[in-house]
């Protein structure tokens, strides 16, 4: 039985559309439309237990997932939603050990929820040049406790003149224009790496996949996932009224040796662990 205390993660669940995710601390309380919710209550009760607020409503003590902590990230950028993250994993293999490269690493949702993957042998090495953004990832990289599986660098790779990175396992992409830093991610993928790109446009996945082949990528594939829900009740289960909305398209692809002769210019990566240019800790500032 695991019980809640001081500083415990909290999700407080209501209903689907109203839930909040805390860190209990008890002197805190919650003020919300159903009533005030106090933390204090919650100490030493098990997950699964529900409170009743001042308003008599109940809310329930859920333990946070992974998933919640994606949906509750504080927004610099589009983020990538769970249904396309459980896809990117299991096509890319993505496993526990493995050294995962990400481009562009936005509000950190792909980040945390890869980074929980490959914890706690595995690393991801997370590029992005927008400093407010990558505040706002580290913040939520600590909330979802994934902190210390990622290194995040300030670094532009399209003009970089040496890459930080080899033999890496797998390659995320998550910028406007994912096809200009292609060549470089086949530097530093491993033979047969993967590649996911995404892609909110269809003029990005065409000129994406002229890039993929350029370099010798094989096995592309571009998807797009719709999730409908349902609202099942007793005599009245129908498809739920919220609308199907586009989000992104996601393009993947492996490395590859076309044997082209002479324009074959890269090479297998003979280093066995990843190497990375010296950087600060978390956040290091540093100009191609």
């Amino acid at each position: 039985m695991v019980k809640i205390k001081q500083n415990s993660p909290v999700l407080f669940y209501f209903n689907n559309s109203k839930k909040w995710l805390v860190k209990i601390s008890k002197k805190e309380s919650l003020h919300t439309h159903i009533g005030v919710i106090k933390h204090s209550d919650a100490i030493g009760k098990e997950y699964g237990s529900r409170l009743t607020t001042n308003k008599d409503k109940y809310v329930y003590l859920l333990k946070p997932t992974t998933y919640d902590y994606v949906m509750k990230i504080q927004h610099g950028t589009q983020i990538v939603y769970p249904k396309d993250l459980g896809y990117i994993v299991a096509r890319a293999g993505i496993e526990s050990g493995q050294n995962i490269l990400e481009i562009g690493t936005g509000s950190a949702s792909l980040t945390s929820f890869v980074a929980s993957i490959v914890k706690p042998r595995g690393h991801v090495y997370t590029f992005d040049v927008d400093e407010n953004f990558m505040k706002i990832a580290e913040k939520n990289l600590k909330k979802a406790g994934v902190s210390k599986y990622v290194t995040q660098t300030s670094l532009d790779l399209k003009t970089a003149k040496k890459m930080p990175l080899e033999d890496m396992d797998v390659a995320l992409i998550d910028l406007g224009d994912p096809w200009t830093v292609i060549p470089q991610v086949r530097q530093m993928l491993k033979g047969s790496g993967a590649v996911f790109a995404i892609c909110p446009t269809m003029n990005q996945l065409e000129k994406l996949t002229i890039s993929l082949v350029e370099n010798e990528f094989t096995d592309i594939e571009s998807t797009e996932h719709i999730l409908r829900t349902i609202d099942a009740r007793e005599g009245k289960t129908r498809h739920s009224f919220q609308g199907i909305g586009h989000t992104t398209y996601l393009c993947y692809a492996r490395k590859a040796f076309f044997e082209r002769g002479s324009k074959r210019t890269t090479k297998t990566p003979v280093s066995k662990k990843p190497k990375i240019a010296k950087t600060k800790k978390k956040i290091a500032k540093k100009s191609s």
